[in-house]
């Protein structure tokens, strides 16, 4: 008799287990997919002027990085502040590329994508606590910058490392 109630109770268990794992896996929130009929949307960046955008966007991270990268940080909360600002301005330059002039248009994009270039390997050294090559990438985003701002500002906005 013993043998028979752990018998059932085991069956019992496996029946449930296995159970629980299909409804598991049909009621799983990605395990149908509903067709959209929604297309995806288009990406349209803030109706402002270039000024207010540049300002808006990049001079807090700007002074923020200028200050912390003129020194070596001493710990870790000065390398993550030094990660974070360099990382806002290498993402915002992927963002310039959405906002084209009207003119010189592969010469913007030029400029944007040499930023961010330039302020992802800041960003990647920065993480591996490389003050020199930080640095060394942070001052070559400036120089990009600043070429921008030669050309399409009038050699206004130069930026100081």
């Amino acid at each position: 008799m013993e043998f028979k109630v752990k018998s059932a109770f085991r069956f019992g268990v496996l029946v449930a287990l296995i159970g629980s794992i299909g409804l598991g896996a049909f009621f799983q929130p990605n395990a149908i997919a509903i067709p959209s009929s929604n297309p995806a949307p288009e990406i349209v960046p803030v109706d402002t002027n270039m000024h207010d955008f540049m300002e808006g966007m990049f001079q807090a991270p700007y002074r923020r990085l200028k200050e912390a990268i003129a020194a070596e940080p001493k710990d870790n909360s000065g390398w993550k502040a030094i990660r974070s600002d360099v990382l806002i301005l290498a993402e915002g330059s992927n963002i310039l590329v959405l906002r084209k002039p009207e003119k010189d248009q592969a010469k913007w994009d030029e400029f944007s994508l040499a930023s961010k270039q330039a302020g992802e390997m800041a960003f990647k050294a920065a993480k591996q606590k490389n003050f020199a090559e930080t640095r060394k990438a942070y001052e070559a985003m400036l120089v990009h910058c600043n070429d921008c701002h030669k050309t399409f500002a009038n050699g206004k906005h130069q930026l100081a490392p």
